[in-house]
């Protein structure tokens, strides 16, 4: 299951050390270590890498199983809340339970183009979109345009009349 180079658990210091008792020194034995001794110990290894590699699978697949389990029951519990919404309408205590439950809202599936599914992440709502970080913008006053109420147009018309009436003139004195 595990090629020489990428998914070996044994190190290449140690790959290299196995190499050297199983070709130079394969005729050496040493107090409680040789080549065989070596070589069964990194076999040890290797399988017990095998046995994590289908344990990571098996809670991946047990993950994904949970994960398709809790989405399964999210969807009734939110049809389960819709309808007991509905129920409740004459029932002020339980309306006001009931209103007091937000469930968020279930994953959307999403199709790749290679064909596999992946859930998406809900959309997210006031209560689950994360704060908004920084200072907040700065408050505009919002004064009217036009301070005394007036409209463009009416200020055009004053306009208009105070030019076609000829201005006063000073009084002699």
């Amino acid at each position: 299951m595990f090629d020489a180079t990428e998914n070996d658990p044994i190190s290449p210091a140690m790959r290299a050390l196995l190499e050297v008792f199983s070709t130079e020194l394969s005729e050496v034995k040493f107090p409680d270590v040789d080549a065989e001794v070596l070589e069964e110990a990194a076999g040890r290894v290797r399988a017990q890498a095998e046995a994590v590699a289908k344990a990571q699978a098996a809670l991946e697949a047990a993950r994904q199983a949970l994960g398709e389990s809790q989405e399964a029951l999210l969807q009734k519990g939110q049809r389960a809340l819709s309808y007991a919404r509905v129920f409740a309408e004459e029932d002020a205590e339980l309306s006001t339970k009931l209103e007091a439950i937000s469930l968020p809202k279930p994953a959307r599936k999403v199709v790749r183009a290679d064909g596999s599914v992946v859930a998406e992440a809900p959309a997210q709502n006031d209560e689950t979109a994360p704060r908004r970080r920084g200072r907040p913008p700065k408050s505009r006053p919002s004064a009217p345009l036009f301070a005394d109420g007036s409209s463009p147009e009416a200020l055009s018309a004053t306009e208009v009349a105070e030019a076609s009436v000829p201005a006063a003139r000073p009084a002699a004195a």
